[in-house]
């Protein structure tokens, strides 16, 4: 079994579990994390499992999002934080496997793009879910916008994305990012019965379902541009009015 820093992963009956492994600091999307989720993407593509359920270690948080101690870090020679996770949400969408986000309490900008990457997401309901990279000073980047497009529409895009504000578990099920909300004493056995429900398919129909689904949501909203992703994400860092909007945000983070 392959370990990692961040991460907890295994194997239970041919069910795959990835598990976010840092719940004092609520599961943050750091790039050391970013960097072995898609690792972790490609050893369960190699152990040929079905299904893998992705979700976050700690009863608070699924996961906090982009680790915002790395704003203030030098830049590094590697792949900064938007390659990376460009790089994560296609591990995670393009895993053979079928991917259910099993999400509970926080579940912020990052972490919404990491569950919009899953085939299917069961919330308990205790999530919060939050967007918050315009306060931050920073466009939704990873290939966020599109693949929220794909599950919720333009229109409550625009309005979750440049708002900001919070919403819970009944209204992402109304809006159509989860597919079920349950108690959350309940999401950990919701999640196993589905996972070994699916299990007991034939891998290369579930596989083929999933691709004909990818291809059919490619054709409404692409990711094939969220190279581009950096480039915005470059531009915001050097806009006064950005840069103003990010410090107001860590300023009231920090009362």
């Amino acid at each position: 079994m392959v370990s990692f820093d961040t991460l907890s992963i295994g194997l239970d009956e041919g069910i795959g579990r990835l598990t976010l492994d840092q719940p004092d600091a609520l599961n943050p999307l750091g790039s050391a994390v970013l960097a072995e989720l898609a690792q972790a993407a490609s050893w369960f593509d190699a152990q040929r499992v079905p299904v893998v359920i992705v979700t976050g270690a700690g009863s608070r948080s699924f996961s906090s999002g982009f680790d915002l101690r790395e704003l203030a870090a030098p830049a590094s020679d590697g792949p900064g934080a938007a390659e990376l996770g460009r790089r994560m949400a296609d591990a995670i969408a393009d895993m053979d496997a079928v991917a259910i986000a099993a999400i509970h309490g926080h579940c912020i900008g990052g972490g919404v793009v990491l569950a919009a990457a899953c085939d299917i997401r069961i919330a308990a309901d205790n999530t919060v879910f939050a967007i918050p990279e315009v306060d931050l000073g920073i466009p939704l980047g990873w290939g966020g916008i599109p693949r929220l497009v794909r599950e919720i529409g333009p229109a409550m895009t625009r309005e979750l994305v440049m708002s900001c504000r919070p919403f819970d578990a009944q209204e992402a099920k109304a809006i159509g990012f989860v597919n079920r909300v349950v108690a959350r004493d309940r999401l950990d056995e919701t999640v196993t019965e589905l996972a070994a429900t699916l299990s007991t398919k034939a891998p290369s129909l579930l596989r083929a379902t999933k691709r004909q689904v990818q291809t059919a949501a490619e054709a409404v909203a692409s990711t094939e541009g969220s190279w581009s992703d950096a480039a915005l994400i470059g531009m915001a860092q050097t806009d006064p009015d950005a840069r103003a909007a990010a410090n107001a945000y860590l300023e009231r983070r920090t009362r």
